[in-house]
């Protein structure tokens, strides 16, 4: 069993930690990933290229260098979960979980910033995927702004699974949250 986390798309490079190292360690990814090593889970949490300026293709490449089968947990936040949908749709592969956090489907910026945005966002889902994922789960928040919580009703509508709404989370960012706790998502998890 291994875990797999994809981090959002900040808005600038200040809101990466820092640029140059390999992790992405925000939010309440530091503590989930303490939380699954201390039950013998693998955690892989690769910070993807340029997130500020992300890049579909950019991404996928880099990602297809981790471990990912029919015992992996695939964890994504933001837009890393419409990456983790659209991957999975293309490559036709397995896993054993897919917790998309506070998932993102669509586009949204104006001219080059739209169009590597629509990259992430403007795909056709391939509802196919929860055959090939054991379980899919969607957290999404009372207080998640609207077009949030529409993205997370529209991969529900094609994905299925299990949508949990939590208030007064927001965008499970640490300013939403207030705490890098994430003791649902950690129950899922292992669930």
């Amino acid at each position: 069993m291994n875990c797999v986390i994809v981090h959002g798309c900040p808005d600038d490079v200040e809101s990466t930690k820092d640029p140059t190292m390999r992790t992405y360690d925000k939010h309440w990814i530091p503590w989930i990933r303490k939380e699954l090593e201390k039950r013998k889970i693998s955690v892989a949490i690769p910070l993807m290229p340029t997130p500020w300026d992300a890049d579909y293709f950019q991404w996928k490449k880099y990602f297809e260098r981790l471990e990912v089968n029919d015992k992996t947990i695939l964890i994504g936040h933001s837009c890393g979960s419409a990456f983790l949908v659209r991957w999975l749709g293309e490559t036709k592969r397995k896993s054993y979980k897919l917790i998309l956090v506070a998932p993102w489907k669509i586009p949204y910026g104006e001219g080059e910033f739209l169009e590597k945005k629509k990259q992430f966002y403007d795909y056709e889902i391939d509802i196919n995927i929860k055959n090939r994922v054991k379980d899919v789960i969607i957290f999404t928040s009372d207080n998640e702004e609207d077009e949030g919580k529409e993205s997370a009703i529209i991969f529900h509508k094609y994905l299925g699974g299990t949508v949990i709404n939590l208030n007064g989370r927001g965008h499970y960012i640490m300013k939403d949250m207030k705490t890098e706790e994430f003791p649902e998502l950690l129950e899922v998890a292992l669930k």
